[in-house]
């Protein structure tokens, strides 16, 4: 059983000011697998303070200091991936074959990619006589969640780490597993005291002095739209830059052509991935109502196709990863059922043979409205829900008639028309037949957040824009 005790402030692994300790559960089994220590605010105000020493130094680092650092964690971070991947496993009930591929791999990419666009990065531009600097922001509180644990890391305290700021991390208390490995990592690749710090907590706790702290001027946080408004919130008062990537209910529109058959598989297949804990996950599948029937066929027949527990199997998925997240889809599948949705795959309770763990049965909804709550609430498990529109206009009216606006997608063989529609559709990301570009900006539109992840996009939140007037002139202004 794991136990881990310590947080890393100031380069060390220290003890809690006060000990508390918080059970992990495997939602696969049921059964605790280890503690961790849970910290305070006073934890975070030494984490702070090692930040914020650590950056009259980091921020004036070169990008070449930067490059070898990153290039560090990328060798020890590609020798650790086994210990990653048994993490998320063991924290998340994730199968093998997702654990060390998509969840372990998205933090290579994200690094990988970090490194790329920083060697190239643009941080100084000359306009006229004056001169345009784009500085580390500062103190960056970086809080994430158990969904894609590493992925969600590690596009945060890369570029975080490249613009020359300096970290304070709290991962999720359900799966800290995965965040505990890598901060063994950035000890590992000889980081600088204080650059990076990882305080183990709750959102009571850690995060809302994370979020509040005076001496924090960034706080970045991925999670609900509704501990998001909170973050807002206690940041409000010190003025800080929030970056959130919220909520999704993201719509797929699938167009009326020659690959409707593939297109409506292909969509169920994407909404099952990661037992459909994925923010941006294609949770609303717009077809035309005419061939609604043909489209719940299809889906149903894929559906019963996807493994449910088996690890050995890559088409396989995992439980959901909590009591709590087991019990929410529940009663979202029941209120479906009792709206007038027709259930043509799944619904309530667990698979067959699986009597222990958190399992959901993959479900999909048919001749769904969008009144209906399953299409207005993130339902964040494997549950699709199918709704008919009379044309493309329909179609996007439909698609974008929700508080969320984190990503889309259009499926078809017609790519002029999917062209058409993806720039009608109202999220931060649109993706033409599920294609994925970890280099695209990634965040939201109304609850969906606001700030962008990934790629050259992800830099720009943490850097401060400066102007020097007068820089090349010479003259006063």
């Amino acid at each position: 059983m794991r136990e881990y005790l310590k947080f890393y402030i100031d380069g060390q692994w220290v003890d809690p000011v006060e000990l508390r300790l918080l059970d992990v559960e495997n939602p696969a089994t049921e059964q605790v697998c280890g503690r961790i220590a849970i910290g305070s605010s006073a934890d975070v105000d030494r984490a702070v303070s090692a930040a914020r020493a650590a950056f009259v130094s980091w921020s004036q680092s070169t990008r070449e200091e930067r490059l070898d650092l990153l290039q560090a964690l990328l060798a020890e971070y590609q020798r650790r991936s086994a210990d990653l991947a048994h993490a998320v496993t063991e924290e998340m009930g994730a199968p093998p074959a997702l654990a060390a591929g998509p969840q372990v791999q998205m933090g290579v990419g994200h690094l990988v990619t970090a490194i790329d666009v920083l060697k190239n990065f643009s941080f100084e531009q000359s306009r006229g006589s004056t001169l345009v600097v784009k500085e580390p922001i500062g103190v960056c509180g970086l809080i994430t969640p158990w969904n894609w644990p590493l992925n969600q890391i590690a596009c945060k305290v890369y570029p975080a780490l490249a613009t020359g700021c300096t970290v304070v991390l709290k991962p999720s208390e359900v799966a800290p597993f995965s965040g505990q490995v890598f901060t063994e990592i950035i000890a590992a690749a000889g980081v600088p005291a204080g650059v990076y710090n990882m305080v183990h907590g709750d959102g009571p706790g850690v995060g809302v002095a994370l979020s509040s702290h005076p001496a924090v001027d960034m706080v970045s946080f991925t999670g609900s739209t509704r501990a998001g408004i909170e973050v807002a919130r206690n940041a409000a008062p010190t003025v800080k830059r929030v970056a959130q990537e919220l909520g999704g209910k993201s719509p797929n529109i699938v167009l009326d052509d020659e690959s409707f058959t593939a297109s409506v598989a292909g969509g169920v297949a994407s909404m099952m991935l990661n037992s459909g804990q994925s923010c941006n996950a294609p949770s609303r599948m717009l077809v035309p109502r005419a061939r609604m029937q043909e489209a719940a066929a299809v889906a149903t027949a894929t559906a019963e196709q996807v493994k449910v527990g088996n690890p050995a199997d890559r088409t396989a998925i995992g439980p959901v990863a909590s009591r709590a997240q087991f019990d929410k889809i529940q009663r979202l599948i029941q209120a479906g059922m009792d709206e007038g949705a027709d259930v043509v795959a799944g619904g309530p309770g667990r698979p067959d043979g699986l009597d222990v763990g958190y399992y959901v049965r993959p479900t999909v909804f048919a001749n769904v409205s969008n009144d209906m709550t399953v299409a207005r609430e993130e339902i964040f498990g494997p549950v699709l829900c199918i709704l008919g529109y009379e044309d493309l206009d329909e179609a996007v009216s439909i698609g974008n008639d929700t508080d969320y606006g984190l990503y889309g997608y259009v499926s078809g063989a017609d790519l002029e028309q999917a062209r058409a529609v993806a720039r009608r559709i109202r999220a931060g990301t649109v993706s033409i037949n599920h294609a994925i570009d970890i280099s695209a900006p990634f965040g939201g539109y109304k609850q969906s957040g606001n700030g962008r992840e990934w790629g050259e996009f992800a830099f720009h939140d943490f850097l401060e824009i400066k102007g020097i007037v007068g820089y090349g002139s010479g003259v006063d202004a």
